[in-house]
């Protein structure tokens, strides 16, 4: 079953710094349910056919003057007719002087009204942003969630594995906590994946032996982030001498998640293994093979074995 995730009104209000003009149902109750936002340009003509009530309504510029420039007789019936629709909210942009029959209209239908001083388009563009974020199919998954120059590094496998310490270790190198034990994944868009960690835990970490500690107490805010979009999968798991680990990177491995395909990386954990360098060259070398440059690749042309060459064909021991 799908689930339906909502963003409180109040909390879009706050966020954007919103006039509130009229707050009837109270905006601590009102829900935002939908990504979509509309302009009622085709409503105040009448056209109500597919009209989604769910949606917030902007009110700017030509909606504005389109309502002004009519008698007000039919202003007012226009505008009636539309607040009586019950649209979740309308904001009205630009500092637009609200009308005496928007403020009636509200009030009556129970409709929160707002205002804010930006532009339209621009703050169109933030509002929907913000709903794909906070409105996005979301799933948790455990594992810890760093930034590596620049790179969303999502680090899985099972506990004990040594997640924990390497992102430690990678904190004191220069990179960024996101979160830890527990990332909250979410889908912002069709190619986009997007981690945090839950309000209650962000930048604690697990230590065993040690306990928990606050990473951006002891290392600084500057080792510490909100949010990072997630641009790799590593998957670390026990160093396991009957199975085959890719020696070259010819193959694309992938993990699904949420319906996305995110690059993925199996590595090996074994004493004597520096964890910390080596994700951060699976850092670099992800941003390469972004950028259209593949090492393995390269160096089969260099060497003459390009052309027909398998992935089961590479030798099992090292050039």
């Amino acid at each position: 079953m799908k689930t339906t995730f909502s963003v409180p009104l109040s909390r879009i209000i706050e966020d954007f710094s919103l006039e509130t003009v009229a707050a009837a149902p109270s905006p601590d109750e009102a829900q935002v349910t939908v990504t979509e936002i509309n302009r009622p340009g085709l409503q105040f003509n009448g056209y109500y056919e597919f009209f989604d009530s769910d949606r917030i309504q902007i009110i700017g510029l030509n909606e504005h003057g389109f309502l002004v420039e009519m008698p007000e007789a039919e202003r007012n019936r226009r505008i009636r007719d539309f607040f009586e629709q019950r649209p979740t909210a309308v904001i009205v942009t630009r500092g637009l002087e609200i009308l005496p029959a928007m403020r009636e209209a509200a009030e009556q239908c129970g409709v929160p009204l707002l205002r804010t001083a930006e532009s339209t388009s621009s703050f169109m563009a933030a509002l929907i942003a913000y709903l794909n974020l906070h409105l996005a199919p979301r799933i948790t998954r455990h594992g810890v969630l760093v930034e590596v120059y620049g790179e969303g590094i999502l680090l899985l496998g099972e506990s004990g594995v040594g997640k924990s310490e390497t992102a430690i270790e990678l904190v004191k190198r220069g990179h960024r906590l996101i979160a830890d034990d527990a990332v909250e994944i979410r889908r912002v868009s069709n190619k986009s994946l997007v981690g945090s960690a839950p309000d209650n835990i962000r930048h604690f970490i697990e230590l065993r032996g040690i306990g928990i500690i606050n990473v951006s107490r002891i290392f600084g805010v500057g080792a510490v982030k909100l949010t990072e979009k997630i641009d790799l999968v590593l998957n670390l798991e026990p160093w396991d001498a009957t199975k085959n680990y890719d020696r070259m990177g010819l193959e694309t491995q992938k993990t699904e998640i949420l319906g996305l395909e995110i690059p993925s990386v199996t590595i090996p954990v074994q004493p004597g293994r520096n964890l910390a360098v080596i994700i951060e060259v699976a850092a670099m070398n992800n941003r390469q093979k972004k950028l259209g440059y593949n090492a393995a690749q390269d160096l089969l042309t260099r060497v003459g074995m390009a052309d027909g060459l398998q992935p089961a064909d590479v030798p099992a021991e090292p050039f």
